[in-house]
């Protein structure tokens, strides 16, 4: 399998699994190869660090989850696998310049 296929192949099976907890480690053995060589390979391929990316996909589809449903800010931060509603909101303001609570209230498109 050539590496970008492989790469379009882990994209679609992390978008499949992001409510999962998805470690580095976890990943790396799955796919058959070394931590070191799975991240060297996905950036040069991508563009973006491999945990970067999972960490961005999973505060993107919390964002939609946000705008499209009613599910408690909480409760979407725990989907996702945040640590606790601080860490998702820390994250989350990072990203996207506004906390999850203003997204939410007056309905900020993403950028």
């Amino acid at each position: 399998m050539n590496q970008s296929r492989f790469c379009s192949d882990l994209i679609l099976w992390i978008e499949n699994n992001i409510t999962e907890r998805l470690f580095l480690d976890d990943i790396a053995i799955k796919s058959g190869y070394s931590k070191w060589h799975l991240q060297r390979l996905f950036k040069k391929n991508t563009g973006i660090p491999l945990g970067l990316f999972i960490k961005r996909r999973k505060l993107e589809f919390a964002y939609h989850d946000i705008l499209t449903n009613k599910t408690t800010i909480t409760d979407i931060a725990i989907k996702y696998g945040f640590e606790s509603l601080q860490a998702f909101t820390r994250a989350f303001t990072r990203y996207y310049r506004y906390p999850p609570s203003e997204v939410r209230n007056n309905r900020i498109a993403g950028e």
